[in-house]
């Protein structure tokens, strides 16, 4: 390492016990941290390496809950090990306290907001309290500033000695029932976790919309003081903070030590099937069965690193899901009738929190590689091992099924050489030890992991992430993606190469020729549905997948692009997938960065050579577009003008709605959409940046205007009797304005190789054939946690 990189990193990294930075990556070096490991611990705790041993040699005979004792146990000597290795206890220190000094919070909210200050208490006996005139009478007892931390510290002081001080509590307790339930209350502390409680659930009215007439129909929307306001194509959502990741770890029950963590291993009826949802989806819980429940425990107890740890063991790309990502595990939670925890955000602060650590990174990559959390595997096979391979496997597709994959086939004594048919920039050598020739080269440890984010609305696309890529949204860091591919970039077991179209470039004879072993098809979905409608192919009218890939990948969304991407208000997304509901709020957005491009360009060309030299080449098409481009600009503008004169954040939705807005049109109600059934969170997070919902539409045909551009679209209306639960047409039809028409009505299976490969591959139905071990065909159960795993779909004599 030079004397830049150390004065990039503040100082280079120093491991304690003798090791080397590279004895991080490579086997040798980890199984020597995992014998350094368990010498210390040993030392200190002689019984627990004793358990952690017995459980390697024989991990079946561990019983699931010898087995959640024994990573709670292990994850604190673990934490204090890595802080040590790293040289990084201070700081680890500090971060624990934070932990610690936040506990009277969750204490006190279970003590005494929960079971002892509301109860008998109306909120028609709320609503005569003066809260502002109690909190002022509080702080006159507390003799500082009212905060819900100092509020709960002094009441937990209090409740120690409840005769002493009857007063404050009786106070507290008015003050209570006042910020719990009234609205004014409410709204003082709609930010803060002390007095929110959860909620009942109506798993029919689980986003609180309001039907509002518009276009001759009833529109689902939020009102106008629900609304969020979005800037663009930065982070939408920068998750909970560790005060409400702790919050949703405090209010976890954590059942595992009852074995009835549905959360991770799903809901189960007495047979041992999955029990489903009353819209019919299964509650299996998390795909990867993670350790939910002691990560929460060990969060909540204070323990950053273990929490992690534990993550890690099932699900050591993390950095891929979490928040605004996955919540199969929110949907299985034990608590059904009530909001359930919010497991996503407790994972993502987990990894936040160890990431932000001086050479978090660094301390995270160590977890996926090297985890006695894990006792199955809790460093990487060698080839040489006996119970590894050492095959050379091919995984096509980098998306989050390839990259998750390769990772776990190094770990298993596996060589992986991973392609996919999006172009993959190279990343700077120093970080990712390739150079942009594809050399293995020396790389740096990061210290500070913001020194390789990316603003998101700057970023460019690497190529490297599938769906992660070019399909979500902003709602989710990509520099997350950036992480998963530096753990895996880093590795001299894996080799990367973009640009190669399987079934083409490369084929399944091919590659064995070549020596592979094993090909390993992470492909992703196939092509987009395609709703016969009249003129579905005029202008204006395109996939939403399409836009979505276009947006991200040519970088539309950048102020200084000039890719040919255009959209016109107003905008209709028909379809009722979480794919219609990221089309929409994304299309809001981009059509704001779109017109205030063009302004700014038809600005700068009229400076330079006169507004009717640069109208001279339009066509009477384009002067009529450019013309309303010009002017909703113009709009925008003045309104944040005045916005910046009045002091308040511009209300760009009320202009986009004006001129038509963006609406979801979907065949059947919102309750039925698979959007709301499985992530009724993300069509709240659409309603609040402006979207509309419309229910029961069928659309038939594409209104056209002069120039033969989509003007309209004309639906079918239908109707849902709540009798009978049978939907039928109304015998009328309407017509929404659509100069933008984006269609998200799901795509097909991808199984274009059997159509170019029929020697290797063979389809059952839709699907690919898929073989047992000894190659017969089968029927896999379509789960996520099939009772028989079936992934063979095509087997060699050798």
């Amino acid at each position: 390492m030079n004397s830049s990189d150390e004065t990039r990193n503040s100082r280079a990294l120093s491991l304690s016990f003798g090791f080397r930075f590279e004895d991080l990556y490579a086997t040798g070096g980890l199984r020597r941290i995992d014998a350094a490991f368990l010498s210390r611990l040993g030392e200190s705790k002689p019984e627990l390496r004793d358990r952690i041993e017995a459980a390697r040699r024989d991990p079946a005979a561990l019983a699931p809950k010898q087995r959640s004792e024994l990573i709670v146990d292990t994850a604190p000597y673990l934490e204090d090990f890595v802080s040590e290795l790293f040289g990084i206890t201070p700081e680890v220190a500090e971060l624990e306290a934070r932990h610690h000094q936040l506990a009277p919070l969750f204490a006190v909210k279970r003590k005494f907001v929960q079971r002892k200050a509301l109860t008998g208490v109306t909120p028609e006996q709320a609503a005569q309290i003066n809260g502002p005139a109690v909190r002022a009478e509080l702080e006159a007892f507390t003799e500082e500033p009212f905060t819900e931390l100092s509020f709960a510290r002094h009441v937990e002081r209090w409740l120690a000695d409840e005769t002493a001080h009857s007063a404050a509590l009786s106070l507290a307790a008015q003050y209570t029932a006042w910020a719990v339930l009234t609205p004014e209350g409410k709204e003082a502390h709609h930010t803060g976790v002390l007095f929110r409680n959860p909620h009942k659930l109506d798993p029919f009215h689980l986003v609180d919309a309001e039907s509002v007439q518009n276009n001759g129909l009833v529109q689902l929307q939020f009102g106008s003081d629900r609304l969020r306001h979005r800037e663009g194509f930065a982070l939408t959502d920068p998750g909970a903070d560790l005060t409400h990741a702790l919050d949703q770890a405090h209010y976890c029950i954590k059942c595992h030590n009852q074995l009835k963590d549905s959360c991770s291993h799903g809901l189960k009826e007495k047979d041992g099937s999955f029990k489903s949802s009353v819209f019919g989806v299964k509650l299996a819980g998390c795909p990867l069965e993670e350790k939910i429940s002691e990560m929460n425990l060990l969060k909540d107890n204070g323990v950053p690193i273990g929490a992690l740890a534990a993550v890690t063991i099932d699900n050591p790309m993390c950095a891929a899901t979490g928040h605004r990502i996955c919540n199969d595990c929110m949907k299985g939670c034990i608590f059904q009738k009530q909001e359930p925890v919010d497991i996503p955000q407790v994972e993502t602060r987990a990894l936040k929190d160890v990431l932000e650590l001086p050479w978090g990174f660094e301390i995270y990559g160590l977890l996926t590689r090297w985890n006695p959390l894990n006792f199955e595997r809790p460093f990487p096979r060698a080839a040489s091992d006996k119970d590894a391979s050492g095959y050379k496997v091919l995984v096509v597709g980098l998306g989050p099924s390839g990259f998750t994959l390769a990772h776990h086939l190094m770990n298993d004594g596996h060589e992986v050489f991973a392609v996919d048919g999006l172009k993959i920039e190279p990343l700077p050598a120093d970080i990712s030890g390739v150079d942009p020739y594809g050399k293995r080269v020396p790389f740096r440890p990061i210290r500070d992991i913001t020194e390789v984010y990316e603003r998101l609305d700057e970023r460019v696309m690497a190529g490297f992430g599938g769906v992660a890529e070019y399909g979500i949204t902003v709602r989710w860091n990509k520099n997350f993606l950036k992480i998963i591919r530096l753990l895996l970039e880093r590795r001299a077991e894996f080799h990367m190469f973009g640009g190669v179209r399987f079934g083409g470039t490369l084929t399944i004879d091919s590659a064995f020729e070549m020596g592979f072993d094993h090909i390993a098809l992470c492909a992703g979905a196939g092509r987009p549905t395609v709703i016969p409608m009249k003129n579905g192919l005029v202008r204006g009218v395109r996939q939403a997948s399409d836009f979505l890939m276009a947006l991200q990948l040519t970088g539309a969304a950048k102020s200084d692009s000039l890719a040919n991407l255009q959209i016109r208000m107003p905008i209709v997304v028909i379809g009722g997938g979480l794919t219609a509901i990221d089309t929409a709020t994304e299309s809001l957005s981009y059509y704001v960065v779109q017109v205030e491009k063009f302004l700014k360009r038809y600005e700068a060309l009229a400076a330079e050579i006169g507004e009717d030299a640069v109208r001279a080449v339009w066509t009477a098409d384009e002067a009529a577009t450019a013309g309303e481009f010009i002017a909703h600009a113009l709009a925008i503008r003045a309104e944040r003008d005045r916005a910046a004169r009045e002091g308040r954040r511009p209300d760009l939705v009320r202009l986009l709605n004006s001129w038509g807005g963006v609406t979801i049109a979907y065949r059947r109600r919102l309750i039925d959409a698979p959007s709301y059934t499985l992530n009724h969170e993300e069509v709240a997070k659409a309603f609040e940046e402006g979207v509309r919902f419309a229910e029961c539409l069928v659309p038939e045909e594409v209104e056209l205007d002069p120039t033969g551009a989509a003007k309209a679209l004309r639906f079918q209306k239908y109707r849902f009797d709540d009798a009978t639960g049978v939907m039928s047409a109304a015998g009328h039809h309407v017509t929404l304005p659509a100069r933008t028409i984006l269609v998200a009505a799901g795509t097909q299976p991808n199984t274009v190789l059997a159509r170019e490969d029929e020697h290797n591959v063979r389809l059952d139905g839709r699907y690919f054939q898929a073989f047992d071990e000894s190659g017969n065909p089968v029927r896999p159960e379509r789960i996520a946690k099939p009772k028989d795993v079936r992934v063979l779909m095509s087997l060699r004599e050798d």
